[in-house]
């Protein structure tokens, strides 16, 4: 492992005790050389014991200089002589950083470093600067959209109180629009914004706001370019500006899956420190005409049924969701119909696979690089490919698309667990007709460890496109009505009063796309690889930044 050249080292106060503070091109770091030898090999999560910290550079907020608060003035009384050198520091300033408090959150902690001499605080604070200002990922300046309707309507309470001091604190300058009404962010994305002066787009919302920011940017981008999104041959331009998510709904999903939490601090600190993370979307078409994007689940059957009913609780609140879903649940209706899907081939890996998509991915790098190399290869590999479309027909209780693992606080694995951010690539997952309980057994391994693909009547691919044609829909009535006796004839007889389907007439499903209503339910789809760029970096395991801190610390 090459060492880094130190750009300054100097013997500092923190807290009374004696440091020495190194400065390098990657890390600051800072040694109490006070503390006996012995403990300095400790573990990371020791090292605040034994003395030793270190911080990324690209993991340093912002530095300033402060008055330190020690009596150096002359008052006319007798002051204390200092007896050491702790003592005598009278100039200070402060580093603000970036720390890791649990499980994928992130906290601004930072440190006071006292210094005996005015010139060395200058210095230290001048040198930091310039390495920061050499971090050219970073935004200077933001426009933001606040939703103050969704979740639980703290949207504004939630920026003014916990985002917006970061940003002032990282010298981030923002633009605040606060939505009035639906489609509010989208129209002034794809029409009025001038996005030539920003660096980034930051949404403070749930999934809904997301869905809103991302239709907005990529139609912008598609217009620009002059490309027709109403054609499915049409290879679509990737956004130049990245989206920040600062969760403020009611599930928050995409933020969940590309950080790892749904804490807005966190969200702050990704957007300040500049990540990226690339990450695929759908576009769905009927026919010639454009109908949506998405980036993370296209659900037919099921999870149609239940955002189609829950719309029409919306006054009950995010509780409508668990109502609908136990309606939906106990109605249990099948959809008969045709899928067809391009399967994936070369690296992209299996749904089964066990390899969950986390930060540095190297199924998503792999694809990155595939794309520079190949940029004008697409149409051709897809023409080679027509034939090799797969067909399957049948009853379906579900058709899910899933292009991200899909996961939440409720569902911590999500409906496909090694799905992939950006890998150009979704998965289709199929459940077949069955009976209500073990449909109830598929839906409860969501929540816990178990294999929710382990079923005979669950099918799952690896696609690049796919497209559903519907026949009709029928009520398995005789057999489970026939398990749960006459009582239940007249429970269920009461649940499904208001859908024709249940006297057995021809009807569909809804598509439900990241949480809107599909008005067709014949659709093709097709994945479109890192259309746009989050400020994120992926899931962070544990021993990735416990091997940071290891390499900070040499």
């Amino acid at each position: 492992m090459e060492k880094q050249s130190r750009l300054l080292c100097s013997e500092l106060c923190v807290q009374r005790r004696l440091f020495e503070v190194t400065l390098n091109c990657t890390v600051l770091a800072w040694k109490d050389i006070q503390i006996d030898k012995k403990h300095t090999g400790r573990a990371i999560y020791g090292a605040v014991k034994a003395g030793s910290h270190c911080v990324p550079v690209c993991e340093i907020i912002a530095v300033q200089e402060k008055e330190d608060d020690s009596p150096c003035k002359d008052t006319g009384k007798w002051q204390k002589v200092p007896q050491s050198p702790a003592d005598s520091c009278q100039h200070a300033f402060t580093v603000f950083y970036v720390e890791r408090v649990r499980q994928h959150c992130w906290r601004c902690s930072n440190v006071t470093f006292h210094c005996s001499e005015h010139s060395m605080c200058l210095l230290w604070v001048q040198t930091i600067r310039e390495q920061l200002a050499l971090l050219t990922n970073r935004p200077k300046y933001l426009l933001v959209y606040i939703n103050p309707y969704g979740g639980k309507q703290r949207g504004k309470q939630i920026y003014d109180h916990k985002v917006a001091p970061i940003f002032s604190r990282a010298s981030i300058s923002t633009d605040v629009i606060v939505t009035e009404h639906a489609n509010h962010a989208r129209d002034h994305l794809k029409m009025e914004a001038d996005l030539k002066k920003y660096d980034g787009v930051v949404c403070v919302g749930g999934d809904g706001m997301f869905s809103e920011i991302m239709h907005g940017l990529v139609s912008r981008t598609q217009q620009e370019a002059g490309v027709d999104d109403n054609s499915m041959e049409e290879t679509l331009m990737p956004c130049g500006l990245r989206i920040g998510i600062i969760p403020a709904g009611s599930t928050d999903c995409i933020c969940y899956a590309t950080v790892g939490s749904n804490d807005p601090v966190t969200s702050a600190l990704h957007i300040v420190v500049g990540d990226s993370q690339p990450m695929d979307v759908c576009s769905v078409h009927n026919e010639d005409h454009f109908l949506r994007y998405s980036v993370s689940l296209l659900g037919y059957g099921f999870y149609g049924d239940v955002l189609t009913d829950s719309e029409r609780k919306r006054w009950m609140g995010p509780a409508r969701y668990d109502i609908s879903g136990v309606k939906t649940f106990l109605s249990h209706r099948y959809y008969e119909g045709t899928v067809s899907f391009l399967p994936a081939e070369g690296n992209s890996g299996t749904p089964r696979d066990k390899m969950q998509c986390r930060s540095g991915c190297s199924i998503c790098q792999q694809t990155s690089s595939d794309k520079l190399v190949s940029k004008n290869e697409d149409s051709v590999s897809d023409a080679e490919c027509r034939d090799t479309w797969t067909v399957i027909r049948g009853k379906f209780l579900a058709i899910n698309a899933a292009s991200m693992s899909c996961a939440c606080p409720r569902s911590p694995k999500g409906l496909s667990p090694s799905a992939h951010l950006a890998d150009g690539t979704t998965d289709l997952i199929l459940v077949r007709k069955c009976s209500r309980l073990n449909f109830l057994r598929h839906l409860l391994r969501h929540t816990n460890k178990d294999d929710q693909f382990d079923h005979s009547f669950v099918e799952v691919y690896r696609v690049k496109q796919f497209r559903f044609t519907p026949r009709y829909q029928e009520c398995d009535s005789e057999v489970d009505l026939r398990e749960s006796g006459a009582t239940g004839k007249q429970f269920l007889s009461q649940i499904c009063r208001e859908h024709r389907a249940c006297g057995c007439m021809p009807s569909q499903s809804n598509w439900n796309c990241d949480g809107e209503i599909l008005p067709h339910t014949a659709i093709q789809v097709r994945v479109h690889s890192q259309l746009i760029k989050l400020f994120a970096r992926g899931i962070e395991e544990q021993p990735v930044f416990e091997d940071l801190y290891a390499h900070c610390a040499i």
